[in-house]
């Protein structure tokens, strides 16, 4: 998506702007783009704040797990705010110039963005986990005040975790032939921190909730009763549908990046719709998926409808 870069003084000089071309390999009508990811962009915005909405409006629905929900959706309008704006200026306005703090803030950002999501999702797969296989200490266990500290924790692990991304790239020095991915120094402690960044909290955090849901599997096949079963099984699809598709976009990505792609387009296509598609989907398929949901949205658009 980079591909020109201004302000160098000479083959090693620093620059001081990146000039963003877009999308590689389809720069004569990249535009059509803009208005099913202006689509996207508008769906998560909405969507999202609706769910904060219905969350706020309906009392039944003040419990962790729709706090993490709500937490949820807060993280999605921001990694989608992070770079659909910026975007959608280059596709309409041909705004293609980027300093370099605010390329450097706006990666920082982004990775920040991307772990607390799927930090998130490590405490909505346990709050199930607790729900389901320690009915009894629920309410002991997941309390308000866990639902605050484990907020906490999970943006400040991400915040500073994340700094190195940023700082590091601010070393290297960038040639002149005007391509954001070719630097002239080495690059190779940026790309081990990036691959050590990723398998210590994406790594770590797929691994929490495969362990969640293998237990909460195990204790449901426990359960004599189908009805119930099914009840409490149906709580966790949503979780697990979109945890997949967002654990397996990053893989996808990650072995796009590390391959040699000859199609450029591939790789910035995958990440600018991982940003923008997740965002998206979530409260969608909440809504669909979660029975206590559909109540509060009917009630938010004053409708009466039958819902079994």
């Amino acid at each position: 998506m980079f591909q020109e870069l201004s302000g160098a003084n000479s083959s090693k000089g620093q620059v001081s702007e990146f000039v963003l071309m877009g999308f590689p390999g389809i720069h004569t009508w990249q535009h059509w783009l803009s208005l099913p990811l202006a689509w996207l962009y508008l769906l998560a915005l909405s969507a999202n704040i609706l769910i904060l909405i219905i969350i706020s409006h309906e009392a039944t629905l003040h419990q962790p797990m729709y706090h993490f929900l709500g937490i949820l959706a807060v993280v999605d309008m921001g990694l989608a705010t992070t770079i659909m704006p910026k975007i959608l200026a280059i596709l309409w306005f041909d705004a293609k110039a980027i300093s370099l703090p605010e390329c450097f803030l706006q990666m920082y950002v982004i990775h920040c963005f991307v772990g607390m999501e799927s930090g998130v999702f490590v405490c909505m797969a346990m709050d199930r986990y607790v729900a389901i296989c320690r009915p009894l200490h629920y309410t002991s266990i997941v309390t308000r005040s866990f639902v605050v500290k484990a907020t906490v924790f999970m943006a400040l692990r991400n915040c500073l975790l994340t700094i190195p991304v940023p700082v590091l790239a601010a070393q290297r020095q960038y040639c002149s032939r005007n391509e954001i991915d070719l630097a002239c120094d080495d690059r190779t402690i940026n790309s081990m921190y990036q691959l050590l960044l990723a398998w210590t909290l994406m790594g770590s955090d797929l691994g929490l909730i495969m362990l969640s849901y293998a237990l909460i599997l195990h204790s449901v096949l426990k359960l004599n009763s189908a009805e119930a079963a099914s009840k409490a099984l149906s709580t966790c699809t949503s979780h697990l549908i979109l945890i997949l598709f967002f654990y397996t976009v990053i893989v996808v990505i990650s072995v796009t990046h590390s391959a040699a792609m000859t199609v450029p387009l591939i790789p910035v296509l995958l990440n600018v719709l991982h940003n923008v598609i997740p965002p998206a989907l979530n409260p969608v398929v909440y809504a669909l998926k979660n029975k206590e949901l559909r109540h509060g949205l009917y009630k938010v658009l004053k409708l009466k409808v039958k819902d079994n």
